[in-house]
């Protein structure tokens, strides 16, 4: 089931039932993209007609940013919020658990290493044949040893629309495979970067925390978020 919001179909799952959901995917045969949406998605689909594209064709599209939450509660639609770190975590450990081989792509070699390392620390069995820093020029040389690592499932952390874009192409080359972006989730798994506590998290108010631990990031938010939902008020689809 999916509800629609600014012209894109957002799944309606709960948590439980997306992890499903993603291990059909993972186990279907085909290359799938699941994307994790907020609103600065929203925005850059608007602007730009390729990303829009790739949002729309994605086999899964999730609410990970609170903002779509609220934004979906405007509209009568009460969807449960799924935040991708927590929910790429959890295939991670499926993966571990299903002898499935895993690849992750992004961030700095040192955030990258330190996070694999601590993952395979954290998850008994957890088979990462491919990992790759995200400050790479040549597409084609990642592409190809992703190609010759035969993942089933691969992490994207570089950022939004840049991942969203990999990723896209990455479908082209890579069968069979899941293929996910994770944003930030490296800077967390490797440590450099304090996750919210567990009471910001369930009042959907990670964003809150970070902004008054990162305060640069307020203007990433602001006014970003009201006007986002001044949009969705406005929408008529």
């Amino acid at each position: 089931m999916s509800v629609e919001l600014l012209g894109f179909n957002i799944d309606d799952y709960s948590f439980d039932d997306a992890v499903r959901e993603a291990v059909g995917l993972i186990n279907s045969g085909t290359s799938s993209q699941i994307v994790t949406i907020n609103p600065e998605m929203f925005a850059y689909a608007e602007n730009d007609e390729i990303f829009s594209k790739i949002v729309s064709e994605a086999q899964m599209i999730i609410p990970d940013g609170v903002g779509v939450k609220i934004a979906l509660k405007l509209k009568g639609h009460n969807v449960e919020r799924i935040p991708g770190i927590d929910f790429a975590r959890r295939l991670l450990e499926y993966s571990a658990h299903s002898g499935i081989p895993v690849a992750i792509v992004g961030s700095k070699e040192d955030v990258l290493n330190k996070a694999v390392e601590n993952l395979k620390n954290e998850i008994h069995g957890l088979n990462v044949v491919y990992a790759h820093h995200g400050y790479f020029k040549n597409y084609d040389e990642i592409y190809q040893g992703l190609n010759e690592a035969v993942p089933r499932l691969l992490l994207v952390a570089l950022g939004s629309p840049k991942q969203e874009y990999f990723i896209y192409n990455a479908k082209k080359v890579l069968k069979p495979c899941l293929m996910i972006g994770v944003g930030g989730s490296l800077d967390v798994w490797s440590g450099s970067v304090k996750r919210a506590p567990i009471i910001f998290q369930k009042l959907g108010l990670e964003w809150l925390y970070r902004v008054v631990t990162q305060p640069e990031r307020f203007k990433r938010i602001f006014p970003a978020l009201p006007l986002f939902l001044l949009k969705v008020l406005k929408y008529r689809g």
